[in-house]
């Protein structure tokens, strides 16, 4: 927000509480008898509150105090921020409420550009896209700015925006898929207990934990993660216009900010007010930022404890890498 429009917004606040003042001194003082003229100081400083107040809100609407939103992703990437490993902190939204944060900021006219905090390890591959494709849709400038990790999903979604930022010591890449499953067979035949499942199509029970994987039910898991990962460069190839035989040299390894912007994964290095100075480049004007949160409820808060407090006595650790129906689960 320039110069002028911190005068603009002071001139229509005082403005607003003058006004104000003027009608509670008429109201309170000047006409009514004495009973009401006891109390009439009271209330014109009560009405001038009010009017401040409402004067700030108006001012804040025709003058707004930031041009640029700005939305977190944190920690893995779940649909519905649980069931990360280790487990989301808690109030960690999920890719669903990210994606609506991003379609707010497209929606608000005084956003004319959004960036993207990233800092995560990756996550589920399609709440990962679908946080990619929000901030692709978004009509204005769009950088995302890696602090500690941009790994995996986290370069996924990165690869929607026009820009990315990274420090020396940011943690970037990871471009790769993997499947990962627990085999308790051995567990079992050791307990005496026998494990069978009624089913109908030939692989409807690949990859269950609780046997060892035939040579056909390999084949056809390592076929979907294969399907994955050209999936994978193929966007980032599109998104970041780089070659597909650059990005799978990278053998989805981690680099270093410095190193992963030599290789050309990374347009530039910064901190934080170097991001913001490549804003007003952009926009021609002063950057003024507000970041934007989800509303979560106090079920949603609790979630988040509970899983985390089971993350600390080792419970469910079989259940990070099986879902609910024992198959495999998929990440970047």
């Amino acid at each position: 927000m320039n110069g002028a429009q911190k005068v603009a917004r002071l001139t229509v606040g005082i403005f607003v509480a003058i006004v104000a003042a003027a009608a509670g001194w008429l109201l309170f003082v000047q006409t009514p008898t004495d009973i009401a003229d006891l109390l009439g100081v009271l209330l014109v400083v009560a009405t001038v509150a009010v009017g401040l107040r409402i004067g700030s809100n108006i001012a804040a609407n025709v003058f707004p105090a930031y041009n640029v939103a700005e939305v977190a992703v944190e920690g893995p990437i779940t649909r519905d921020g649980g069931g990360g490993f280790p487990p989301s902190t808690p109030g960690t939204p999920g890719a669903d409420k990210i994606v609506d944060l991003i379609e707010n900021a497209d929606d608000d006219d005084n956003a004319e550009a959004l960036l993207l905090r990233l800092n995560t390890p990756g996550g589920a591959v399609v709440p990962s896209d679908d946080i990619r494709l929000a901030a692709k849709r978004f009509d204005g400038p769009t950088i995302a700015y890696a602090t500690d990790v941009c790994a995996s999903g986290g370069y996924w979604i990165a690869s929607g925006c026009d820009e990315l930022w990274a420090r020396d010591g940011s943690v970037v890449g990871s471009i790769g898929v993997r499947g990962s499953r627990m085999t308790a067979a051995d567990l079992l035949e050791k307990a005496g207990l026998e494990y069978e499942q009624l089913t109908a199509g030939e692989f409807k029970e690949a990859g269950v934990p609780f046997d060892d994987l035939e040579p056909e039910e390999r084949e056809y898991l390592q076929g979907i993660i294969d399907d994955y990962y050209d999936q994978f460069v193929e966007t980032v190839a599109e998104g970041r216009a780089m070659d597909e035989t650059e990005i799978r040299d990278t053998e989805a390894k981690v680099f270093l900010g410095s190193e992963a912007h030599e290789m050309g994964l990374v347009d530039s290095i910064g901190t934080r007010k170097d991001v913001e100075e490549r804003l007003e480049s952009l926009l021609d004007e002063e950057v003024a930022t507000t970041e934007l949160e989800p509303q979560l409820g106090v079920t949603e808060r609790l979630r988040g404890g509970a899983e985390s407090v089971a993350y600390a006595v080792g419970a469910g650790i079989a259940s990070q890498f099986t879902d609910a129906s024992g198959e495999f689960r998929f990440r970047v």
